[in-house]
């Protein structure tokens, strides 16, 4: 099992019962979140509209919500597309 562990995880037994941590340099954590602001604002409209979807459809349906659901949606999509979101990936 220990041959499935990702390149930046390393086991141990620590106060949380041994469950796997991230590799420390220097004694900090090393950073776990890449990308830019503008794409985490991105990402947080899309994941909002997914839940303003999701309320439209359990609440009825009420069509009208379900829509601006989607329309939030195209709208994180198109600034993710525009601020080249997949060039933050290093």
């Amino acid at each position: 099992m220990a041959d499935q562990l990702g390149s930046g995880m390393v086991t141990g037994h620590s106060a949380e019962g041994g469950q796997l941590s991230p590799v420390t340099e220097g004694g900090a954590a090393t950073e776990s979140h890449h990308g830019r602001p503008v794409s985490w604002v991105a990402v947080g409209i899309i994941m909002a509209a997914f839940v303003v979807g999701g309320f439209g459809l359990v609440l009825g349906p009420t069509w009208w919500l379900f829509w601006v659901g989607v329309g939030m949606c195209a709208v994180g999509g198109l600034l993710a597309l525009a601020t080249h979101i997949f060039d933050d990936w290093y």
